[in-house]
């Protein structure tokens, strides 16, 4: 057997061992990732990367997958699927005294998941071939959609998520950068969303430029987990019940009827945040958020962010004497930002 061979059936094994893991599909990539540079370069010269300085910080190391990782021949990109069975987002989304919270973060961190079977199989990689490999899940300056295009995992679409013509969008991703030699996927040359505006369309906040192009600093997402100060007046009623993120343009995406429910269990709504009063919420004192958010990734906004977050969907229900009463509560709060918002939720049902 050549040395091609060899490689071709590692590849082969890879993807047994990953689906294994949990892991839905498998993609390679070589480190050349074309135009998705220039894309990056272009995004941030216009600013739409707000206060997400971290992006602009490493551009070369998310540019050049061989400067993060000096060595590195192809870069092995997995997705996940995350969101569970029987779940009803629109319904939250369209209850007005509800939470809205993305589905991607109701479960266990996914970052401590992914990355614990990440390292996993790179194991079992080094076992059978050698090599050098690095996993990654969020932890370091990759660009993790313009790999996982490269690798023939689906297309980068109009909103800017990872669309697969099989599963959706509704999937977390993850890479191994590894020195193996590996026979490479054909990369997802066409860009299925033809005609359709449905994503850009329903965004509440309008923040796509246009199509393949947003301007996080007007995304709920950024807003309520990235942007760590006041948010900005004009945009507040817009966010509705959103607490932390958005899913809007992954749900009105026709794609996402192929979307498989997830098999993993750590993936499942935990503490029945999928359908939790604002009201409630907001009165949880920090210790009971922080036993609540244990293991979740919505810990990383911190209790203070919680609390301005919901002062705004509150802001924005419909007036009852539990939200007045609720926000009172809150009106001499230590924090200057939460103070804020507060009395801007106040001055909403004052009227």
């Amino acid at each position: 057997m050549t040395a091609a061979e060899q490689y071709t059936a590692l590849a082969e094994d890879i993807r047994e061992w990953a689906d294994e893991l949990g892991f839905q599909q498998l993609g390679i990539a070589d480190i050349d990732l074309g135009e998705h540079p220039a894309y990056l370069q272009r995004w941030l010269a216009a600013g739409y990367h707000g206060e997400m300085h971290y992006m602009d910080r490493h551009r070369e190391l998310r540019a050049e997958p061989g400067s993060l990782v000096p060595g590195t021949l192809r870069v092995l990109s997995l997705r996940m699927d995350y969101l569970s069975e029987g779940e009803d987002p629109v319904r939250i989304l369209e209850s007005p005294h509800k939470a809205y919270i993305s589905r991607y973060t109701l479960g266990r961190d996914y970052h401590k998941l992914i990355r614990k079977r990440l390292a996993q199989l790179a194991k079992r990689i080094e076992q059978a071939a050698g090599g050098s490999h690095r996993a990654f899940v969020d932890s370091a300056p990759v660009l993790e959609r313009a790999i996982a295009e490269q690798a023939g995992l689906g297309w980068i679409a109009k909103n800017t998520m990872l669309i697969n013509s099989q599963a959706g969008s509704w999937f977390f991703l993850g890479e191994i950068y590894t020195d193996l030699p590996l026979p490479v996927d054909a990369p997802q040359q066409e860009k299925h969303c033809g005609s359709c505006r449905a994503c850009l369309d329903i965004c509440p906040t309008d923040a796509f430029v246009g199509p393949f192009e947003l301007d996080a600093r007007r995304c709920i997402s950024y807003l309520t987990i990235e942007h760590p100060g006041s948010i900005d007046e004009a945009l507040r009623p817009l966010m509705g019940n959103r607490i932390f993120g958005c899913d809007d343009c992954q749900l009105v995406c026709p794609w996402n009827k192929f979307a498989e429910p997830t098999a993993e269990g750590d993936f499942a709504p935990r503490h029945q945040l999928d359908d939790r009063g604002l009201v409630e919420l907001f009165l949880w004192e920090e210790s009971e958020w922080l036993a609540r958010t244990e293991g979740s990734a919505i810990r990383r906004i911190g209790y203070e962010r919680w609390l301005r977050n919901l002062a705004v969907a509150l802001g924005n229900a419909p007036t009852s004497e539990d939200i007045v009463a609720a926000l009172g509560s809150r009106a001499q709060h230590p924090s200057a930002l939460v103070r804020e918002h507060v009395a801007w939720a106040l001055a909403q049902h004052a009227t």
